[in-house]
């Protein structure tokens, strides 16, 4: 790939996502533009590129932004810390509430498996602290056919087989003609979809007990992961936690977080953890 294909798509996604793509994973952008290129009949990236310099179409170069981020997913990812968010920290902030509601939000979900994973926890194995708790699910992503895809419930067969039970697909999945999988229709309620960009203001989603953000901000630039992380805590109800994903950290991104203390890759608001503490 020339330099200057490689820096125009690089920059691209950058400025509409904040991911950045090393030169020596330009191998990465190939991969994931192959698909659009092939739909819309360019021989190759150098042509694609022409297209979005020559022709000012925001919602095609939308679309390619959003081809450019990973799609790396897969359901029940680091089981360990959906399982203890569940059968621990839903009870606990159940208990604390007023309203018998809470608002979980899967920030940069991608096509959903996160979102379901803890919609299937919640199906089977939900603590009897959340008897007649209702916990809502919002799951969002910049790509507009990641979104619709995660709203549908269909995966195809590699893609259950990542991460998913076979006594749970059989439990809560159906068969299509097709032979992907589509998730029970009292799973798909469970969890609502929108389109969101990290990248702006979260205000309209509302806030939030806990947020999850895992494995999203390391593929960022420096200056996205800290505009991402203040977004976060602007959403961030009091008490709430956000969770990131293994070896992730929020450490010199911010002074308005800090470690929970009791919860692996969990962050509360500046001061909590240590309040928390002590009641204890």
């Amino acid at each position: 790939m020339q330099d200057t294909i490689f820096n125009a798509l690089a920059d691209l996604a950058l400025n509409a996502s904040g991911q950045s793509i090393p030169a020596s994973k330009a191998y990465l952008i190939e991969a994931r533009l192959a698909a659009v290129a092939r739909r819309e009949g360019f021989g190759s990236l150098e042509d694609l590129v022409h297209c979005l310099e020559s022709r000012q179409n925001p919602v095609f170069r939308a679309e390619v932004a959003a081809a450019l981020l990973s799609r790396d997913t897969w359901f029940f990812r680091e089981p360990g810390s959906l399982d203890g968010l569940v059968k621990n920290r839903l009870p606990e902030r159940i208990a604390a509430s007023s309203s018998g509601r809470i608002r979980l939000w899967c920030a940069g979900g991608s096509t959903g498996q996160e979102a379901y994973s803890l919609a299937l926890l919640l199906e089977d194995e939900a603590p009897a602290g959340l008897a007649g708790a209702k916990v809502e699910i919002l799951s969002t992503d910049l790509c507009k056919q990641a979104i619709e895809k995660a709203r549908s419930g269909t995966f195809g067969h590699y893609e259950v087989q990542r991460g998913l039970s076979i006594h749970r697909l059989l439990k809560h999945f159906t068969r299509l003609d097709s032979g992907d999988w589509q998730a029970s229709e009292a799973l798909r309620t469970r969890v609502s979809f929108r389109v969101h960009n990290l990248l702006e203001p979260a205000g309209g989603l509302g806030k939030f007990e806990i947020i999850l953000c895992r494995n999203v901000l390391s593929g960022m630039a420096r200056s996205a992961r800290v505009r991402v992380v203040e977004s976060l805590a602007n959403q961030l109800a009091p008490g709430g936690l956000i969770v990131l994903g293994d070896g992730e950290s929020l450490y010199s991104l911010t002074d308005r977080l800090e470690p929970a203390g009791d919860v692996r890759c969990g962050w509360v608001a500046a001061g909590t953890a240590n309040a928390k503490a002590s009641a204890a």
